[in-house]
């Protein structure tokens, strides 16, 4: 077993190192499913096999250590020199194979129940959604409140609340499903989508649009014009980038492409059934549906809502909108 093991920890290990390096693509939530299930059958071995078996022989040895002394107290010898109490413990401690998988079970079974069905932490790694989210941003998602999932699978288990416009939420990139995206719904199953000289309009009416002071990107080192839109009961702030034109360029080929019509103004969609479009608040520097097309509802993860530490600065923490 401890080589067996060993054999075990060391492709988590290996696996590990070639996602950090770039030699393979990991998937994080199969890592932790697998390493939950690993862990629980070592868990399992050790509370009906092999801790049973330890006790057994302690048990041995404190009736050989009885036996002695019962047989040297009748030959009138009654101080016995010894003491079995460290060769005991030495029996019922748990060898390192042991430790380092059946001992770490229920931090491991704690996490991964934590991250599939409650909450997950993530980071944020680009400027799509400034000036709501920022670079190094640290958020958590909230994964049961549009249905539970199966982890790895992603398969829906309860219905929950459908998304709405406005939400922040992160979801699997369609393009490559091993990437998670976060971005802002903008459109729901059955919406007609424009954004047509930086004017968003949805099913035909244009969303409140107010000008705020311009916003600073400390990154860019650039002032951008920052407004407030209101979309349904949700009010956000948006940039956009007087420089760059309301034609979108480099469109990819997507399912439901022939529900889009393109043009120099920009994109007028219609969202299919069971998809969402989704924009990120840095709207002329946010690769989103205008680009790569709709998000379908099994690609979903979680929505955002809370940023839960920025080391570069504190006031960051709290919820967002």
């Amino acid at each position: 077993m401890p080589v067996l093991t060993a054999a075990v920890l060391a492709a988590f290990v290996g696996y590990a190192g070639a996602w950090y390096f770039g030699a393979v693509e990991g998937n994080f939530a199969l890592l932790l499913f697998l390493a939950t299930v690993v862990t629980g059958i070592y868990w399992l071995a050790e509370r009906l096999y092999f801790l049973p078996q330890r006790r057994k022989a302690a048990a041995v040895l404190d009736e050989q250590f009885s036996q002695r002394r019962a047989g040297l107290a009748a030959q009138g010898i009654t101080q016995v020199d010894g003491d079995v109490a460290p060769a005991r413990q030495r029996l019922l401690m748990q060898p390192w194979w042991l430790d380092w998988t059946a001992g770490l079970f229920p931090v491991i079974l704690a996490v991964f129940v934590l991250r599939s069905f409650l909450f997950e932490p993530f980071k944020i790694p680009s400027g799509s959604m400034i000036p709501t989210l920022l670079v190094g941003d640290l958020i958590l998602v909230n994964k049961f409140t549009y249905g539970v999932r199966l982890p790895v699978v992603n398969i829906k288990l309860t219905e929950g609340t459908p998304p709405q416009r406005g939400d922040v939420m992160v979801f699997r990139y369609p393009p490559k499903p091993s990437l998670d995206y976060i971005k802002r719904v903008i459109g729901v199953p059955g919406d007609e989508v424009a954004y047509l000289n930086k004017q968003l309009t949805v099913n035909g009416q244009p969303v409140p649009k107010k000008a705020l002071p311009d916003f600073f990107d400390d990154d860019a080192m650039l002032y951008f014009k920052q407004f407030e839109e209101t979309l349904g009961d949700k009010r956000l702030r948006i940039l956009n980038d007087e420089g760059r034109p309301a034609f979108i360029p480099g469109v990819e080929n997507f399912p439901y492409k022939q529900d889009c019509r393109y043009s120099v103004e920009g994109v007028v969609c219609k969202v299919p059934q069971d998809h969402y479009f989704m924009m990120g608040d840095n709207r002329d520097n946010s690769l989103d549906s205008r680009y790569w097309g709709f998000v379908p509802d099994r690609n979903i993860v979680g929505k955002a809502f809370f940023i839960w530490m920025n080391f570069g600065s504190f006031k960051r923490i709290g919820s967002f909108e």
